[in-house]
């Protein structure tokens, strides 16, 4: 049953059953293809309040719109697959665009963006057993650490848990770690070279076993310090690709670099390729897909 955007309302009414459905009959590939990299369209911010691109605080809040933007990204060759939370999969399976994709449950989105507990990011999304009973192919939890926060504590055990729990399913989960602090009643990462690095180091060591982790890693202020950082961890690792600013070509540049290195498998990209400053979701994604 593949429908279009205009029926979801009216299938989740009236068949919720169709979502079980399609997921039983999805075609599934290896994580890792025939190209041996990965090319991800993450698009998981909503559901953590995250709603803004550019100057443009709601741009994602369309539905219908960001639907449309996904299935584009998801055509273009060289696209393995999507990170999303699980009403924006649910939608995507039931549009029967995830044959033949790879399909990553975001897990965690309880921190909510400017919220006085956004640090508190609970697991409100994908559970391990959802993810094994919609035959989904990964995870993804996010990891952020407040070394001035007694409540980093309870997130890093939440977070060792579910490591174990979807190797227990031999589900790959992708772990995004970053060092943060509050500044100006917000929450800032702490992209340098050693942040980034003890923030590689903490997330390796996670759980009873790291046979099915993987790293989800941003790239270090000063791209210069990419080989010596990715030194910290044998785990595979795809970049995070983070919202393309003014200078474009210099964003593509550090992403071209820091690919290049033995560990790093891929890219994870979501609000520059899917709203992108400049061009169509076509030109952003295949510039992407050229990176690899």
């Amino acid at each position: 049953m593949n429908l279009s955007i205009p029926d979801l309302t009216a299938v989740r009414a009236r068949r919720p059953e169709a979502i079980a459905e399609a997921a039983a009959r999805r075609t599934r590939r290896p994580l890792i293809g025939d190209s041996g990299r990965l090319m991800i369209v993450a698009a998981d911010h909503p559901a953590r309040g995250a709603l803004g691109v550019g100057g443009h605080r709601l741009a994602m809040a369309d539905r219908a719109d960001l639907l449309e933007r996904i299935c584009t990204a998801l055509s273009r060759p060289g696209v393995d697959g999507v990170l999303a939370t699980a009403d924006i999969l649910e939608d995507l399976l039931l549009l029967g665009v995830l044959d033949g994709k790879v399909v990553l449950g975001s897990m965690n989105r309880g921190g909510l963006a400017g919220a006085a507990f956004e640090m508190d990011d609970r697991f409100t999304g994908h559970r391990a057993q959802d993810l094994a009973r919609l035959r989904f192919d990964a995870g993804k939890l996010l990891l952020r650490i407040d070394y001035d926060d007694p409540g980093s504590l309870a997130t890093l055990e939440s977070a060792a848990r579910v490591i174990d729990e979807m190797a227990a399913r031999r589900l790959p989960v992708f772990v995004e770690p970053f060092l943060c602090r509050r500044v100006g009643g917000g929450v800032r990462n702490d992209l340098s070279a050693e942040a980034v690095t003890r923030s590689i180091a903490i997330a390796s060591g996670l759980g009873g076993t790291s046979a099915y982790t993987w790293l989800k890693l941003p790239v270090t202020d000063d791209p210069d310090d990419m080989a010596e950082v990715l030194r910290t961890s044998t785990l595979p690792a795809v970049l995070l690709g983070g919202e393309v600013g003014a200078d474009q070509e210099g964003t593509y540049e550090r992403w071209r670099k820091a690919l290049r290195l033995p560990t790093v498998q891929g890219l994870v990209v979501g609000r520059s390729l899917l709203y992108p400053a400049e061009g169509s979701v076509e030109q952003a994604v295949d510039t992407a897909v050229g990176l690899l």
